[in-house]
């Protein structure tokens, strides 16, 4: 079963002071790109978290993010009363008037550096645990999001495959008339020289050069490849790299069908293999 590397996961984790939103996002890409958002009070549980995104996701571009709004009255920031007196008051010995609008320098105060403080929260491992069990539920979601992106993928991929089987089976139609035309050709280039020719010879030479346009090879090849891109396709775990790998091989048999072609209506047949196969060479891309 593919699945695709686009996908999308959220999860929402209602605590007594807090709302914790988790998100995960990714993207195609050829290795696990991980980028990791979370506050700095969980910052001792990043790297497990990242491992768990790795074993999981695999591949991709991955954006974490973990948001925390608070729900509460109380909160880590404070006011440090103490040095916003003290702006205050030298504010009021600059203007060196009676009448300073308290309320106007107040404003000023709390831009001051220190103006506030913030209580470094300890980490609470009850509440991590039900974060973490969180972060399990986002992963669930993208994985079955990617799940569901991959399926209209092997839907279009199977279609081109068949496609690409139909236009071998006209390419094989094809390769008897098209050798009896090479032999045609080659005759008629033979009697327009007007020169007696040793029979015996010119069928050794018609031999040699059928050799070279011969293309049984290539065509049991791609038959093969095709039907081990299938194969892989129903395999349990995804792999995106090994059809990459299969789909390049596809394409040497079919551009080397092509090129010993020398036949139109085979060469058409070979362009529309190769339309189909860059299809899935694009698509491809995104598979995990």
């Amino acid at each position: 079963m593919i699945q695709s590397m686009t996908g999308y996961g959220k999860s929402v984790l209602q605590l007594p002071t807090k709302k914790v939103t988790i998100e995960i996002k990714s993207l195609n890409s050829k290795n696990l790109d991980l980028n990791v958002r979370i506050p700095s009070y969980y910052k001792e549980k990043e790297l497990n978290v990242r491992k768990k995104l790795a074993k999981t996701l695999v591949r991709g571009k991955v954006d974490f993010s973990i948001f925390v709004e608070m729900t509460a009255d109380e909160t880590a920031t404070t006011i440090n009363h103490g040095v916003v007196k003290q702006y205050m008051q030298q504010l009021r010995n600059v203007t060196q008037t009676g009448n300073s609008d308290d309320v106007e320098l107040l404003k000023m105060a709390v831009l001051m550096p220190d103006a506030l403080k913030t209580e470094r929260a300890e980490l609470d491992e009850n509440e991590w645990a039900l974060i973490n069990q969180s972060v399990d539920a986002a992963l669930e979601e993208i994985v079955q999001y990617r799940i569901d992106e991959a399926a209209s993928l092997e839907l279009d991929f199977k279609e081109r495959i068949a496609n690409i089987q139909t236009y071998l089976e006209q390419v094989k139609a094809l390769d008897i008339d098209r050798i009896e035309n090479v032999k045609t050709r080659l005759k008629k280039a033979i009697d327009d020289l007007k020169v007696d020719t040793d029979e015996n010879r010119f069928e050794q030479e018609l031999i040699y050069y059928l050799e070279k346009l011969d293309i049984n090879e290539e065509k049991v090849r791609l038959e093969n490849h095709l039907d081990y891109f299938l194969q892989t396709l129903k395999t349990r775990d995804s792999n995106g790299k090994k059809l990459g790998f299969i789909v390049q091989e596809m394409g040497r048999e079919i551009n080397t069908t092509g090129s010993k072609a020398n036949f139109a209506p085979m060469q058409k047949a070979v362009i529309q293999m190769k339309n189909e196969l860059e299809q899935i060479k694009e698509q491809i891309l995104n598979v995990l």
